[in-house]
């Protein structure tokens, strides 16, 4: 038999002795339910003022310079302006007359001077005249002809190749910029960089080795541009090797030839 409509459809049994609750007056139930939805509103006010000062994430806010706030340690964020537009042979020019624009073509030549391309002469005269001050390109090539060119020969290069079955490889990969000094004339810029070198192939007895190193230049504003008129280099900082294991030396050899280097514009 159905229950009548009227009734109710549950009912709830207390132990004898007891009384059920009286029930509340359904004023006060509305202002309860009132208060625990405003409540509810300002925490989500709140919680959103929050991710919006924060941008969303738990990494420290940043100050102007770009550092981080955070109490521990604080390193240099990576900044810089839009990238140069104009190369010449291969290498970024035309950099801004400013303090960065001097880390921007330090950078720039860093690679350059680490690249294979110093080990045959006719492409290390061609790299040299592009990135030094005119003024002090005999003095530059006097430096560089012949350490390059003893480097060459302990690796066995010709024309900056390797022997048969091996791949030679130079490549210098900036970790980061320091300025020293800096005026409207002239700049002294630090380059902290990881390099590799070598010949890739079985049987190599130069195998492919990193280097860490730091690159001081010298730098003149001329022509509109900031050259290069003096450099000195100086082991490290170098990190605590990591537990990989050495890739064989095909597989050194297949990376050397299939993954381009790059130009660096800050």
């Amino acid at each position: 038999m159905s229950v009548p409509d009227d009734q109710p459809h549950t009912r709830t049994r207390y132990p004898a002795g007891e009384q059920s609750p009286a029930p509340q007056p359904a004023g006060l139930r509305s202002v309860r339910v009132l208060v625990a939805v405003l409540g509810a509103v300002v925490v989500l006010v709140v919680a959103l003022a929050v991710l919006n000062r924060t941008g969303g994430s738990s990494t420290p806010p940043a100050t102007a310079g770009g550092t981080s706030v955070d109490g521990g340690g604080k390193a240099t964020a990576p900044s810089g302006t839009q990238p140069v537009t104009t190369t010449q042979d291969g290498i970024a020019t035309g950099f801004p007359h400013t303090d960065e624009g001097a880390q921007s073509a330090a950078v720039n030549y860093a690679v350059a001077l680490g690249s294979s391309d110093m080990y045959t002469e006719s492409s290390r005269h061609s790299i040299v005249t592009t990135v030094a001050d005119p003024s002090s390109l005999t003095k530059l090539l006097g430096r560089f002809d012949p350490s390059y060119t003893a480097l060459a020969s302990k690796l066995g290069l010709k024309n900056g190749q390797g022997p048969d079955g091996t791949t030679f490889v130079s490549r210098t990969i900036p970790v980061g910029t320091k300025s020293d000094a800096y005026t409207s004339d002239q700049a002294t810029v630090q380059v902290w960089s990881n390099s590799i070198g070598g010949l890739a192939g079985q049987g190599s007895t130069s195998p492919v080795t990193e280097y860490w190193s730091t690159l001081t230049l010298t730098l003149q504003w001329v022509n509109s541009d900031w050259k290069v008129t003096d450099f000195a280099q100086v082991d490290g900082p170098t990190p605590v090797s990591g537990n990989q294991a050495a890739s064989s030396a095909d597989a050194i050899s297949n990376a050397v030839t299939s993954f381009g280097g790059f130009r660096y514009a800050r």
